[in-house]
């Protein structure tokens, strides 16, 4: 691939450990953190929503987050009423629903009123996307696709937002990358203290690691210093990190490989306890999906003969 702009110099990131759902964290000067008090088993601390600007640039928003009234109003705040546009990583719940409402705020301040400012970006949800998790942006935002605005300090060169296709744990997931400034935003593909759940079928395993292996050669060469999630802290070191997460899938594979051969005629109900013995029976149903997942993938690469 084409080297992308290395930073040579990386900027200090500042990420107190403590959660702040009210204000927004300023990680750099022009990157905040505002995270949605929706914290959860599936959420963590909850979904972190991000703003890419200054008030004098005007700022994207990046994954607005799920339809929490009190989250959206704090984001347009934080905004101070300028938002150029507002980006999903993928359509599940608790990330895309507050793009709507967030846009109406500043459509409903605009005079006069434009339906074209503040576009929804992403990719379309997929056929095999849940109900819940139907999503259809204003514009597509394809892989490869660039987001350019001023940089706010009015002396460096210009911000850019590039779209990266991850598909694994949704069909239409998008990573984005910061380009020069070294972080990219992972969404759900890349957590911050677990591993996302892949769930068929808009989740795919094999994509899930093809993706992982993807940003492994953007970091490299795009001299990536942090992965910022859309659950937890920043992590530095994204190719360690990137490597332990595709490990650790490989090494519950080849569990999931071990139970079935051990036990052949069983199904996923059967394996299930095996698999996942070193996790608390409570999490099982959610690690399930992700099991099913491994299954689709074993039989597409005909890794299992009974």
């Amino acid at each position: 691939m084409t080297p992308l702009p290395f930073m040579t110099t990386p900027a200090p990131l500042f990420d107190p450990p403590e959660w702040q759902h009210l204000q927004p964290v300023a990680l750099r000067p022009h990157v905040l953190r505002l995270t949605c008090p929706n914290a959860g088993l599936m959420t963590g601390p909850g979904t972190n929503s991000y703003l890419i600007g200054s008030s004098a640039s005007g700022f994207w928003v990046i994954d607005p987050g799920p339809a929490d009234a009190g989250h959206v109003q704090r984001l347009w705040q934080a905004a101070g009423g300028h938002i150029r546009a507002i980006v999903c990583t993928h359509s599940h719940p608790d990330h895309a629903p507050a793009a709507r409402p967030l846009q109406a705020l500043y459509r409903s301040a605009t005079a006069p009123a434009s339906l074209t400012a503040a576009p929804i970006l992403g990719l379309p949800s997929a056929a095999t996307a849940r109900e819940n998790s139907h999503f259809y942006p204003d514009q597509v935002m394809a892989d490869g696709a660039l987001l350019d605005m001023p940089h706010p300090d009015g002396q460096s060169a210009p911000l850019r937002l590039r779209a990266l296709h991850t598909p694994g744990h949704a069909a239409n997931h998008l990573c984005l990358l910061l380009e020069g400034d070294g972080l990219l935003f992972s969404g759900d593909h890349i957590l911050d203290g677990s591993t996302t759940v892949i769930d068929p079928p808009d989740g795919n395993m094999s994509d899930y690691l093809e993706s992982l292996d993807r940003l492994a050669e953007v970091c490299h060469h795009a001299g990536v210093t942090h992965i910022l999630p859309a659950h937890g802290h920043a992590m530095a070191q994204p190719l360690p990190t990137i490597e332990r997460l595709r490990r650790h899938r490989l090494q519950r594979e080849a569990r999931v490989l071990s139970a079935m051969r051990a036990l052949p005629s069983g199904q996923a109900d059967d394996w299930l306890p095996v698999v996942y013995a070193d996790v608390p029976p409570h999490l099982w149903p959610v690690a399930r999906r992700s099991l099913l997942a491994h299954l689709q993938r074993i039989e597409a690469l005909g890794l299992f003969k009974p």
